[in-house]
């Protein structure tokens, strides 16, 4: 009995452990998206529609060697698939427009994604792992009471609160996290639905009769 209690108590420790990871790759993860969705996007709204209205004059005067320099060594989303445009313009339009779209899925979209999926994760798992360790918590408790030895109220007490903590660390961990996922689900929807408009306007210069 000693032992099931002793691998319970381990358990139940061993969930502090759990739910430190769990909160610190939650906290890289939104650190990493945040900083992902800064370096893709644009300071401000007016400031894409200043460079997609660059880039159309450059498209009408055909001047494509500007356009790529202006697109050069800049690692924003809009640029980086103005520069894959202009790289294969002599595709057809079809073709361009199937390139650029999965570009846009799998080269840009897709690491953000994944990363809000893994907040996600760490939301749904912090309450778990906090009730985990609560449960396993009483458990030793408790089963210190089973053992016939005679306890104190007062000892009983401060195990099952210690335990608690598991539980307020896991919410501590969701309820942030929740709100930060909003913040990051609305500024990556912002970040795709700007770059749809933008590609909107600037895919049709690209069109082989145009080229």
């Amino acid at each position: 009995m000693s032992n099931t209690l002793g691998i319970i108590k381990w358990l139940a420790d061993a969930c502090y452990v759990f739910l430190a990871l769990n909160g610190m790759w939650g906290v890289y993860c939104v650190i990493f998206t945040w900083r992902r969705l800064n370096q893709l996007s644009f300071r401000s709204e007016a400031a894409e529609l200043e460079y997609v209205a660059e880039f159309e004059t450059l498209m009408n005067a055909r001047d494509y060697k500007t356009a790529t320099e202006r697109c050069d060594y800049d690692f924003r989303a809009l640029p980086r698939l103005c520069l894959l445009m202009l790289i294969n313009r002599n595709l057809t339009y079809p073709q361009l427009r199937q390139l650029i779209s999965g570009n846009l899925q799998r080269g840009i979209m897709a690491s953000i994604e994944r990363s809000l999926g893994w907040i996600v994760t760490v939301i749904k798992n912090g309450p778990l792992l906090g009730l985990f360790g609560t449960v396993l918590g009483m458990m030793a408790a408790f089963g210190r009471i089973g053992t016939g030895e005679k306890v104190q109220p007062s000892q009983i007490a401060d195990e099952i609160s210690v335990a608690l903590i598991c539980t307020a660390m896991g919410l501590a961990t969701a309820i942030p996290l929740g709100f930060i996922l909003a913040t990051l689900n609305n500024r990556t929807r912002q970040l795709q639905e700007s770059l749809e408009f933008s590609l909107g306007r600037l895919l049709p210069f690209f069109q082989r009769n145009e080229g």
